[in-house]
């Protein structure tokens, strides 16, 4: 008991959770916002056509 007890005050509890593997950053865009065809309107959408368009105004505001 005092043993267990001397290891919880030395180390912690571990719920489990630790170690594990870790992740990778895998180059996979996460969002749709950030893919191609949502920034240039191709997917269909007519709200994302406009997005696209005010997109495509804004970079060559200063061209």
């Amino acid at each position: 008991m005092d043993d267990e007890f001397q290891s919880i005050l030395e180390n912690g509890i571990n719920f489990g959770r630790g170690g594990g593997k870790k992740k990778t950053d895998d180059g996979k865009v996460k969002t749709k916002a950030k893919k191609k065809q949502y920034i240039t309107g191709a997917h269909g959408s007519g709200s994302a056509r406009q997005k696209a368009k005010y997109r495509q105004q804004r970079a060559n505001r200063h061209k």
